[in-house]
């Protein structure tokens, strides 16, 4: 797997699961990567209710939860001068994790309304890589249409599903587990989880 430094953007919804985009993050960047990260309005939400942050101050919020010291720039919904908007900026792939379902239908119909769905849009349209990793359950006709439409375009569907193979112990290990399949998908090295035949 790859150990060259790499940039990839990060989105992360209103969808629950916000420790699997922090997790995800923290991992990107501790392997020496660039990460260019974008935060829903919703996605600040799910950091309160899930990980009971106080985001009142944003900077903070991130400077606890995120290794900012590391190569992490962090840009507001509607700031579209971001060089990830532009398909000329070399970008090796953008992850949203977790991916609502709301996102995941804009996505999915070529809407724009923010950075976050401006970028995915370039990723398809450039033939880059595009993750989702959707959390919700159950999943109506709508829900799994978006999902092969994305498929389709050549976007990749990851869903939060861990595996029990491997025998997890915590929360944190089917946790790492999501976080590391997507990671595989990106070919970035990781030891979060124990491969079968390990």
């Amino acid at each position: 797997m790859s150990t060259d430094k790499r940039i990839f953007t990060v989105g992360i919804t209103g969808a629950s699961g916000a420790v699997y985009g922090v997790r995800f993050v923290n991992a990107l960047l501790r392997g020496g990567h660039r990460v260019h990260l974008i935060i829903s309005q919703a996605g600040w939400q799910v950091f309160y209710h899930e990980l009971n942050e106080d985001t009142k101050d944003r900077q903070a919020c991130l400077e606890r939860l995120f290794e900012t010291e590391m190569d992490l720039h962090v840009h507001s919904l509607q700031d579209f001068s971001a060089p990830i908007a532009s398909g000329s900026y070399q970008n090796d792939g953008m992850i949203i994790i977790p991916c609502s379902m709301g996102t995941l239908a804009k996505i999915s119909q070529g809407i724009s309304g923010s950075l976050l769905e401006r970028t995915a849009d370039v990723m398809l349209k450039e033939k880059r890589p595009l993750i989702i990793v959707p959390r919700e359950t159950p999943l109506h006709a709508i829900h799994l249409g978006n999902m092969k439409t994305i498929a389709e375009m050549g976007g990749t569907v990851v869903p939060a599903m861990p595996g029990f193979y491997h025998q997890p112990e915590t929360l944190d290990d089917a946790i790492n587990f999501v976080v590391g399949k997507v990671l595989d998908q990106l070919n970035v090295s990781h030891d979060l989880f124990t491969r079968w035949g390990e």
